[in-house]
């Protein structure tokens, strides 16, 4: 590495011009692990998209050498590459990598690295993503498909109506403990994107439901929701028993379909219609923000599929003339 010192008023931290990207990686990884808190899925994310650079410029670039071109090409080059559904690779996706990398150059300002800045990072624009919901009868019917005389259905069951409920992520659904979830109160924390806790507040019949399927377990491990094939081996932590996250989707899934749905149901299908659900009752978008645990109202946003037809009833409300009579 090369030090370069300021000269004037008293000595300050050394601004280092060479240092090699791979390690700089590494530091900016233990960084969000132990400073920042990130969760693993995050920390592995950061550098499956930082480790594309290193794909495309060699392993052995040093921060300074990732310059604006250097960017720009890289960017090309993400563009161009193919998918096992696409020939491209998605807006979205390209961003990912960007906000990765953007998100380093700031750790390395931080550490007075010298580094292209991370203003310099603009993302690729994107389309407003449509949401999926379910009406009222669809969900009703994707409900009544588990199979209530088996410990599974009752199982499903409790998990669709607490998605619907609560608007939880898929992972934080499978992350639940029996001692996590205040069935009486109807309410708890849970840790979400961010390492951040937010309230989750549920319905009676999501109470209801979470349960009955409680009653009628006959094990005492800790995950509040358990599969029951392929198991072979049971201890008190559960962890070889308890429900994956794809599992949850593939059940979401099937009973979707068993409800002759065709658009595509997933968990986060009923995330979306717990937002939809709110906001056609009155809700207000921040309110919305604070539940969903979305960090930027932006993201919230995406429900305007609700608020735009609201703002039709304002205006005919307030500002309809009427036709004259014939």
């Amino acid at each position: 590495m090369i030090y370069k010192l300021f000269k004037t008023g008293t000595p300050r931290r050394a601004i280092i011009n060479h240092m090699q990207f791979k390690k700089a990686k590494t530091d900016f990884l233990e960084y969000l692990e132990i400073e920042q808190n990130r969760s693993q899925k995050t920390i592995a994310n950061y550098d499956h998209y930082l480790s594309r650079l290193l794909d495309f410029a060699g392993d052995d670039i040093t921060v300074q050498q990732v310059d604006a071109e250097m960017t720009r090409k890289w960017r090309l080059w993400l563009n161009r590459l193919g998918t096992n559904t696409s020939d491209e690779l998605g807006k979205s996706t390209l961003n990912y990598h960007l906000i990765a990398l953007r998100s380093f150059l700031k750790f390395c300002a931080k550490r007075n690295l010298t580094a292209l800045t991370a203003d310099k990072i603009e993302l690729a624009r994107t389309k407003r993503k449509q949401v999926t919901f379910l009406t009222e009868e669809e969900l009703e019917r994707v409900f009544d498909q588990p199979d209530l005389s088996t410990i599974q259905g009752l199982r499903d069951r409790a998990i669709l109506e607490l998605l619907f409920s609560s608007g939880l992520r898929v992972s934080e659904l499978t992350g639940l403990d029996r001692d996590h979830i205040n069935l009486k109160r109807k309410e708890f924390m849970v840790r979400g994107k961010g390492q951040k806790d937010r309230p989750i507040f549920i319905s009676e019949a999501a109470a209801y439901w979470v349960q009955k399927y409680i009653d009628k377990r006959q094990d005492n491990t800790r995950p509040l929701f358990i599969r029951y094939s392929g198991v072979k081996e049971v201890d008190r932590s559960g962890n070889f028993t308890r429900l994956t996250p794809r599992s949850v989707q593939r059940q979401v899934a099937k009973y979707a379909l068993m409800a002759g749905i065709t658009k595509h149901v997933s968990p986060h299908t009923l995330r979306h219609s717990y937002a939809t659900d709110l906001l056609m009752n009155g809700a207000d978008l921040r309110s919305v923000q604070a539940m969903l645990g979305h960090s930027n109202i932006a993201t919230t946003q995406i429900y305007t599929h609700v608020t735009d037809p609201h703002l039709k009833e304002v205006h005919q409300k307030f500002h309809a003339r009427k036709a004259p009579e014939d």
